[in-house]
């Protein structure tokens, strides 16, 4: 269950990533290496131009964290280490709040690997179970 919590985590973030770019990289990327960045709006939120607004949506968006953390959960599952719960929590309050803020995306794919991983969790903490190697 950790395993496919980790590769659905891992994939939400490639495919964040990876959809957001070709959306918004075409039109935008060279506007990023160029210093627009620094001097396009700032932190007057409002006032972004597209460049820093698509900036956000893609390098400095969730994805590519969303991605760090589905391949820790794969590293962590292949050394026979439970992740720990408040990831899943972590993430399944983050998608919540996003969902009702934003509305319908493929978040809710997070929730489905949050259970996942609640529910490895569970069971690699059964007294029943063997207990995971360390290294």
């Amino acid at each position: 269950m950790i395993k496919w919590a980790g590769w659905i985590i891992t994939l939400c973030g490639i495919g964040h990533t990876t959809g957001s770019l070709i959306e918004t990289a075409p039109d935008n990327a060279n506007r990023w290496f160029d210093g627009s960045l620094w001097s396009a709006g700032g932190q007057d939120f409002g006032a972004w131009s597209e460049p820093v607004a698509t900036f956000w949506y893609t390098l400095y968006s969730f994805g590519p964290p969303l991605l760090l953390v589905g391949v820790t959960v794969l590293w962590l599952e292949r050394r026979g280490i439970t992740p720990p719960p408040f990831i899943a929590w972590a993430i399944a309050a983050w998608v919540v709040v996003t969902f009702v803020a934003f509305g319908w995306s493929p978040l809710p794919l997070l929730l489905i690997a949050s259970g996942l991983l609640l529910v490895g969790h569970g069971r690699a903490g059964r007294p029943d179970r063997e207990p995971a190697l360390t290294a």
